[in-house]
């Protein structure tokens, strides 16, 4: 007989782990116990040695479909006697490492169960078993048992303990288990919350959507405004409600068939949409898609998720609709999660509520994502794929060396950006990035990042010594870190610039070390001059950069306010090119716009009054919308060019457009300058020429693609670096980065994009982490 401790680590909690080995050791007659504890699963396995070979092997090859395995470390025991194999409590320790599972769509075996009128959890809103359900956002603490749960208040009837205790039962410590007798239940509120009495609050939900009204649904990770993606009446109801006047709400979706009918996808995004993360996955709209216009208006895309929880199911179920499912909450703060709080945040925005006495520990948006070169492309990383790690790319013989090294800790907060925020914590080799935070310019949402700091560093037993975070002195991730700073002078802070961040991030997102051309092309970031950058070209590693090019400054009239009225930036570069003359311009901008403000900026450039200058990328689409007629304000985000990239109608190109606009590269002492105003006279010559808009948005994005190609191959010359790497958000463009990877792979590149995190700001933190920690490897 021979006995062996088997240690297993990674995502093995909450998953079906250990029932997996429960029966693993019954097929092999194998005697010993499994246990939880704050590391991840131990088993103590006593039998024949060719019989242990075979469990050991089939630990790898047959582990249940939402774990994963990091580590298997294996150590020879003396035989102990053991009568049989048994299941133990969890193990707590001072020290948790384990890691834990993101939120799961419903199973197959539960959705058989939620429709089939003779299970006892037939319409049951909360079925869930080991193999599904909620995880992260139920979770307290560790190790992951219910009394560490949101689920502690709910006690078990007897037949679901009975469940819950046998270890053949797919629910075996599942440990949201429940019932209807049991488990949560569902209340339908008005929108003074006053309880509605119905026995069928589900069916009277159904009723209420198709009869065009507006109901926040409590969900996995927080609420959701409902009502019909068909009904032009509601839709335009909460956009006004909610003050979101353009930018696009996603849609909920019975199932893959009802996709289909409303956009085109591939088996990519039919995969991706039909993952256990169950994302939202931006879709190509078909013309005779009967959505209504106004649930993603002048957008070409839908995004597009299917059900992932037996409510969602049941709702859609049970009204027959497509529902517009956005976030709780009023733009521009976190989503609501609390019932009190929804009463009182949405009951102007909605008409109804559906509540249910579920607490959600940590609130959680849906992720977001799309499919470019065969690959998940992540926009939006959150509810599904958090708080899963990313691992840097640092081997363990590094970690180890590096421990020595003066004022070296492996555990670091990156506080990430303003916009898009997320944090991340390190451990190890292993990178913690948070759920989504949104946009740090409030006080509710400020508050929502300091708590998922806390709650990630009690989750995984950080305590971070040192702190990364952005140059920009105005940020609120930034000033948190430096309140840190001053409290804390153990702690040691980290400035890291925006730009190389952005590269470092879809360096560790590739898996690459070696030194890079970098191109960040975003809306701003502070640069080491005090100017605002964005259209930057950088040689990088994960320790240093050197800034080689970047696109020619301009000024920005009335500073953030040129990011909300892109007219303003347009402004800018016809001053740039005319002087005061650019009054006198037959352009429909000159023309409609009142000419008191037109003066006020051109004295406002002529002076440098409040005009700071930025290179940004960004802000020269901007401006090119805004020539365009495209867009002149905006209501979100990087608006402006969006639709100008819409304007092209589709991404794959404008068929045999392959023209472009002059620009100018000029190099002074070691650094690029590239000058995009060759490229605003054509435009302005296409326009008197009455050349289709679509036709001169392609030309334009056809330049700046020709733009990184040639600054690439400059570089390459004088460095010999063939690796480019893309980051910045101006790369969600789907028509600039399909062009841009095309020419740059025809030139002999080797090109890598983001994947697993967001190309855009949501993806700093990472890059900040993987800085910091090389910086203080050195």
């Amino acid at each position: 007989m021979h006995r062996t401790e088997i240690k297993i680590k990674g995502i093995v909690q909450g998953v079906g782990f250990r029932p997996f080995i429960y029966s693993l050791a019954n097929r092999y007659n194998l005697n010993g116990f499994v246990y939880n504890d704050t590391e991840g699963v131990v088993v103590e396995i006593e039998g024949r040695k060719s019989l242990l070979k075979k469990f050991v092997s089939d630990i790898k090859e047959e582990v249940p479909p939402v774990s994963q395995i990091e580590a298997i470390d294996i150590k020879e025991l003396p035989p102990a006697g053991y009568r049989e194999f048994s299941i133990k409590a969890s193990v707590p320790r001072r020290e948790k490492s384990v890691l834990i599972s993101p939120d799961i769509s419903t199973c197959r075996d539960c959705l058989r169960e939620l429709f089939d009128p003779e299970n006892r959890r037939f319409g049951y809103p909360f079925i869930n078993c080991t193999n599904c359900g909620p995880r992260f956002t139920i979770i307290k603490d560790i190790p992951y048992d219910r009394d560490k749960t949101t689920m502690q208040t709910f006690q078990m009837c007897d037949t679901c303990k009975r469940e819950y205790d046998d270890p053949l039962n797919r629910r075996f410590h599942a440990q949201p288990n429940c019932c209807l007798e049991c488990g949560p239940h569902l209340s339908l509120l008005s929108s003074n919350g006053r309880e509605m009495v119905s026995e069928t609050p589900l069916l009277r939900t159904g009723e209420l959507l198709k009869e065009g009204n507006i109901v926040a649904v409590k969900g996995l990770g927080g609420f959701h405004c409902a009502c019909d993606a068909k009904n032009s009446g509601s839709v335009s109801r909460l956009r006004d409600r909610k003050t979101r006047e353009e930018k696009p709400f996603a849609i909920m979706v019975k199932d893959i068939q009802t996709a289909r009918s409303l956009c085109d996808i591939d088996k990519f995004e039919e995969d991706l949409l039909l993952s256990r993360q169950r994302p939202i996955v931006l879709l190509k709209k078909k013309e005779s898609c009967l959505v209504a216009d106004e649930v993603a208006p002048k957008q070409n895309y839908l995004g597009v998720m299917l059900p992932y929880t037996p409510l969602h199911y049941l709702i859609l179920e049970r009204s027959g609709l497509t529902l517009v499912m956005t976030s709780g909450n009023m733009s521009n703060e976190p989503i609501t999660s609390l019932n009190e709080e929804a009463l009182h945040r949405l009951r102007d925005i909605v008409d109804y509520f559906l509540v249910h006495d579920r607490e959600i520990h940590i609130p959680c948006d849906d992720s977001v994502t799309r499919v470019f070169e065969g690959r998940e492309m992540l926009i939006r990383r959150s509810r599904g794929y958090v708080p899963e790690p990313i691992e840097l790319p640092y081997s363990d013989e590094m970690n180890t060396l590096s421990s020595a090294a003066p004022g070296f800790t492996e555990n670091i907060l990156a506080c990430g950006a303003e916009l898009k925020n997320t944090f991340c914590l390190t451990r190890s080799r292993h990178a913690f990035i948070s759920h989504y935070i949104g946009d740090l310019e409030n006080l509710e949402t400020l508050t929502a990042f300091e708590t998922g700091v806390e709650h990630y560093k009690r989750l995984f037993s950080i305590e971070p010594k040192v702190i990364a975070y952005d140059l920009h002195p105005e940020y609120l991730s930034t000033k948190y870190a430096q309140q840190l700073l001053e409290d804390d002078h153990k702690l040691r802070g980290v400035p890291i610039q925006h730009h190389h961040a952005h590269i470092a991030s879809c360096m560790v997102d590739n898996k690459i070390e070696e030194e890079v051309i970098g191109i960040a092309f975003d809306g701003l970031g502070y640069g080491t001059d005090g100017n605002l950058w964005g259209g930057e070209f950088l040689v990088a590693d994960l320790k240093n950069f050197q800034r080689i090019g970047h696109l020619k400054y301009i000024a920005m009239p009335g500073g953030t306010q040129a990011i909300k009225e892109p007219w303003r930036m347009a402004v800018s570069y016809l001053y740039q090119i005319y002087g005061e003359d650019f009054l006198g311009l037959e352009l429909d901008l000159i023309k409609t716009f009142d000419k008191g403000r037109l003066h006020t900026i051109a004295k406002m450039l002529s002076q440098r009054i409040n005009c700071p200058l930025t290179s940004s990328a960004g802000r020269l689409f901007d401006a090119v919308s805004a020539l365009l007629g495209i867009c002149q304000s905006v209501n979100y985000e990087g608006q402006a060019a969006i639709e100008l990239e819409m304007a092209i109608k589709s991404v794959q190109g404008v068929r045999n457009e392959e023209e472009s606009y002059n620009y100018e590269i000029e190099k002074r002492g070691q650094i690029y300058i590239i000058d995009p105003i060759p490229i605003i006279k054509g435009v302005l010559k296409d326009l008197q020429r009455e050349i289709p808009v679509f036709v001169i948005s392609a030309r334009f994005h056809n330049s700046i693609a020709g733009i990184i190609v040639n600054m690439c191959k400059k570089i390459c010359k004088e460095t010999g670096l063939k690796r480019a790497v893309l980051s910045g958000g101006v790369f969600q463009n789907m028509f600039l980065l399909r062009k841009t990877v095309t020419e740059l792979y025809s030139e002999g590149f080797k090109v890598y994009t983001h994947h697993r995190v967001p190309t855009n700001d949501g993806g700093i933190s990472l890059g900040q982490a993987a800085i910091a920690m090389e910086k203080l490897c050195a």
